[in-house]
Parts: C-alpha cells; structure tokens; sequence
C-alpha cells in the first residue's frame, strides 16, 4: 500500500495533534500505541522479546540476517513517549536494508525517569550488543539526542566507539535557543510539547551540559545525518553537520525535501520515507562491514 504524499501529511498532522500538552503523558502514550498498531513488515521478518541491558527491547530480525552484527535503535518521542511498538516497521525495514538484527530498546522515559536513566539503559544496552560483535546505533528525534550522549559516554571512557552513528533529525540542543527560532509549521513537532519534553528529561540538570550541540564532538564515528527540509529541527540538524565537520568528524548529511519529520515511521506507506531508511541502511551495512574487514 502506498499514500499519496498529501494524504500523508493530512493524516500525520491529525495523528500528531492529541501529543503534548496539556494531555497527560500517558494518554499521549496510548495514543502513540494506538497509531503504530498494524503496521506491515517486510516479508520473513520475526519480532523477540528479549532483554537488553536490563530493559525490555524488541530484536528485530530480517530474512537471511547476519546475526554477528548488529544496530542498536534509540527510539524518538520527545523523551516522554515512543517505545518499541512505535518504532517496529521503522527498525524492520531499517533491519531489511541493513541486513542485520535491529534492537529496540524500551529505554526508561521522563518525566518519572529524567536523565541520565536513558542514557544509563542505552550504555548498558550498547555494551551488552557490542560484547557480541560490531554495533552501530541508530536515534530519531530525542533518540538521535540519546545516541550523542551515548557516543559522548564511550569515547569519554575510552571505550569502543560504534562504527557509525545514524540520526534522524536529532533534538541536540536542550537549551531550546535554536528551535526556539523557528517560524515554520511543523506538523509533527510542536513547540509546547518539545518543551515539556525536554524539561522533563533535564529534569534539575544543565540544558548546556546536556546538548549535543554545545558538546566537545572530537573523536565520535562518522555520522550519517538526515533532517526534513521545513521541519522545525532542520536547523539544528544543519548546526550539529557544521559542528561536527569543525570537530574533523565524518560526516553525510542529507535534506530530504517536500517531507516531514521523522518521515520514515511511515516506511511502509511512503517512498519518500523508504528511500531515505534505504540509504541509511545501506551505509550502516557498510559501516558493519568495514569494521569486521
């Protein structure tokens, strides 16, 4: 089944408007679950419950998987919401292109949970893969925030680093200063529910120290960065390329025109979300590849 792009966005804009405030966090989450439910995975895909670093995760697994590598996917939703469900065609069709068990992790969210316990869960989570064999990480949204900080971890402890890190229009700037700017209509990602988001997740912590983007980026593995032309983190997407080329860090960033944010849930039903996960796979199986060679 394939939607046309404008029918599309009608029906992610309408999807998108019970999220936030002032509905509680939970009703969000039902509402999220709710919306994810049915979604057609590539053929010969198998879903496991495991366990991940002491957290509940989904193991997606594609047909004719290479199971000695492996992608960990930190999922999206504004730190407060998102879960495995959410993100399961996203990771089947990412763990199609990739050719490679893709994990999702139930991370613990805020507000009951603010950082550093998702950062904790997907540390722990990301050495338990890595002990197995090569792992890249892959974060949407808060969940490209969340890969950061875990690369930032890694290579301040002087463990292994991933072979790549791949981001989907990643929140890194928790002080909100640059989404703050945006003059645009966004039909996923409005201002008050980014702002309850990430002020759950800093919690009594400094939004400076916490952001990507104010962070000293030397030593983390290429990026593969993609960011919607329009949407309301595209500008940070474009700070955090030019940070990170100033930190002689590789980086690939693409802007994928007439889309929306974090466009690729919708895999299954888009071509302009399909491709885009494609090329992301496809550099990731690279990645893999070139750190086992």
């Amino acid at each position: 089944m394939r939607l046309p792009l404008p029918v599309a966005r009608a029906l992610v804009f309408l999807i998108s408007r019970p999220i936030g405030p002032p509905l509680p966090v939970r009703f969000q989450r039902l509402w999220l679950e709710a919306m994810s439910t049915g979604g057609i995975l590539p053929p010969g895909t198998t879903v496991e419950r495991v366990r991940l670093g002491g957290c509940p995760a989904e193991r997606i697994v594609p047909a004719g998987a290479d199971s000695r590598r492996a992608v960990l996917l930190l999922h999206g939703g504004a730190f407060v919401i998102g879960s495995p469900r959410t993100h399961r065609v996203l990771a089947a069709h990412l763990a199609a292109a990739v050719g490679a068990p893709v994990s999702v992790l139930h991370y613990r969210r805020a507000p009951e949970h603010p950082w550093p316990a998702a950062v904790d869960d997907a540390h722990a989570a990301y050495r338990e893969l890595s002990a197995r064999g090569p792992t890249a990480v892959f974060g949407d949204s808060a969940g490209g925030a969340l890969a950061l900080l875990l690369a930032l971890r890694l290579r301040d402890d002087g463990a292994a680093l991933p072979p790549a890190l791949a981001l989907v229009s990643p929140a890194t700037d928790l002080t909100l200063g640059t989404s703050a700017a945006y003059r645009g209509r966004d039909p996923v990602v409005r201002r008050t529910w980014l702002r309850q988001g990430v002020s759950s997740f800093v919690g009594d912590a400094d939004p400076i120290a916490l952001s990507p983007l104010a962070a000293d980026l030397r030593g983390l593995p290429p990026v593969l960065l993609q960011v919607a032309a329009g949407e309301r983190l595209e500008a940070e997407g474009f700070r955090l390329a030019e940070r990170l080329r100033a930190a002689d860090v590789a980086v690939e960033l693409d802007v994928l025109p007439r889309v929306w944010h974090d466009v690729h849930l919708l895999a299954h039903l888009l071509p302009e979300a399909a491709d885009p996960l494609d090329r992301i796979g496809r550099r990731l199986a690279e990645a893999l590849e070139d750190s086992t060679s």
